[in-house]
């Protein structure tokens, strides 16, 4: 059967949509269970030009995903780092003041700074306290008003 790559490549994401796929010979096993017969350096290069990532899955293995699913376990990882931790959130011009429970400021500003946030520029912690610098042009009250939402899902 011949196949172009973009059939090849819609195929690859429908498959580590419904199914873990770990390895690159996993790949290949579900790629010609389905039709495509392909060779490892195929399925190393359709990875490559896909942008796959790999994400733990709910059983911990790791397994590929779209481009973006990192980010997006993050940035949820961050919300309930900032459900767990944080006890205020205060804006200031282009700053956001954390405040959390005593040693717990360098965990939480430690999350911050891994979840790819396109508004946070950085951080620095103290014992109890983050200091969140805002991107410019984002302000330290749009960027509070994001963090507090994340302290209120969950919450209802």
């Amino acid at each position: 059967m011949s196949m172009n790559r973009r059939e090849r490549q819609g195929a690859i994401l429908r498959l580590i949509r419904e199914q873990p796929i770990s390895t690159q010979s996993e790949l290949v096993e579900a790629l010609r269970a389905g039709g495509y017969p392909v060779v490892q350096t195929t399925a190393s290069r359709d990875i490559h030009e896909l942008g796959l990532v790999k994400v733990r899955d709910r059983g911990g293995r790791l397994v590929y995903a779209p481009p973006g699913a990192a980010d997006f376990d993050r940035l949820r990882d961050l919300g309930a780092a900032v459900r767990r931790l944080a006890l205020s959130i205060e804006p200031s011009g282009n700053l956001v003041l954390i405040t959390t429970l005593s040693g717990f400021g360098p965990a939480l500003a430690e999350e911050i700074d891994r979840a790819p946030h396109p508004h946070i520029l950085g951080t620095v912690a103290g014992d109890n306290t983050i200091l969140v610098v805002a991107r410019e042009g984002a302000t330290g009250a749009e960027l509070a008003e994001e963090l507090k939402t994340h302290l209120l899902e969950g919450a209802a």
